[in-house]
């Protein structure tokens, strides 16, 4: 699983103005300072100028690291596109991987996993300078839901340096809005069921609320697209559990063979004892006679 990447430049913190040492000195000598909190002062002073020098380099090194990444980025991109070729054909490949997701498929209910049933391709388009943002682009065949054939969001900068999203409108086709019937399963959901129907998976991509903190879009740019075939192959947990509870099963059956067989072994040793007993009362009555 590939790491996380880091925001390039993390803020600094406010500092405090270094005092020169002779002036401190001074003013030490003047307050008339104890000695101990003179050499206090001359420490802190140190230590601010050590962690200036610290600061710089974790800022030179944000830098390098950001150049690396932009050159090993550009590297990636054939092998990205040969990996594409090579899932369109696997059929529901893309499906399958986001229901096998802990954290996507919890975003799923029933008819956005049929609707993912079209979904033949998915691309995560990294931008030059990549602290400024990514773009996530699902391209779909034609299916009974919606019109477009892709649906990209895109996160970035806006001009005032914030975080920011925009999206593909979706056309939805009549009575196909999964966004509108995910809130109208919810309400029968509360009347009829205790569990309540996740939002549609396609609410998403009208959500612009916090573009800089975007769970799912975090999630496919750095869980899933690095490597999308690791959650592909991840068995089925239903099936998991159900040959789970077939050992269990086994596992009880093979006990209560076992108590039987004790149960029966404990009632033949009591026959065995009374016949014995009977042919030693045997034995007495001959031995009056």
């Amino acid at each position: 699983m590939a790491p996380k990447r880091q925001s390039a430049l993390l803020p600094q913190s406010k500092k405090p103005k270094s005092v020169p040492a002779a002036k401190l000195e001074d003013k030490s000598a003047s307050l008339g300072l104890p000695k101990g909190e003179k050499e206090q002062q001359e420490a802190i002073e140190h230590i601010d100028e050590v962690q200036n020098e610290i600061d710089r380099l974790n800022e030179q090194a944000s830098e390098e690291i950001l150049k690396v990444e932009q050159k090993y980025n550009k590297l990636r991109q054939p092998f990205f596109q040969k990996r594409s070729e090579l899932i369109a054909k696997i059929p529901n490949f893309w499906v399958t991987t986001f229901v096998n997701h802990p954290q996507v498929s919890a975003l799923l209910g029933e008819e956005d996993e049929e609707a993912l049933h079209y979904l033949t391709r998915v691309e995560v388009t990294e931008f030059e300078d990549i602290k400024s943002g990514y773009r996530i682009d699902f391209y779909f065949d034609e299916n009974p839901y919606f019109e477009n054939k892709v649906l990209s969001k895109e996160f970035h900068l806006n001009e005032s340096g914030d975080p920011s999203s925009k999206s593909t409108e979706i056309k939805w086709k009549s009575g196909k809005d999964l966004t509108k019937r995910s809130s109208q399963t919810q309400n029968k959901a509360s009347r009829k069921r205790q569990h309540e129907e996740p939002e549609s998976f396609f609410t998403w991509f009208t959500d612009h609320s916090d573009a800089g903190a975007d769970e799912l879009g975090e999630v496919i740019k750095d869980d899933i697209w690095p490597n999308p075939l690791q959650y592909y192959l991840v068995p089925d947990m239903d099936d998991e559990e159900g040959e789970a509870e077939d050992d269990d099963d086994d596992d009880e059956e093979e006990e209560g063979l076992e108590d039987i067989d004790e149960e029966g072994d404990e009632d033949e040793g009591e026959e065995d004892e009374d016949d014995d007993e009977g042919e030693e009362g045997e034995e007495d009555e001959g031995e009056d006679d």
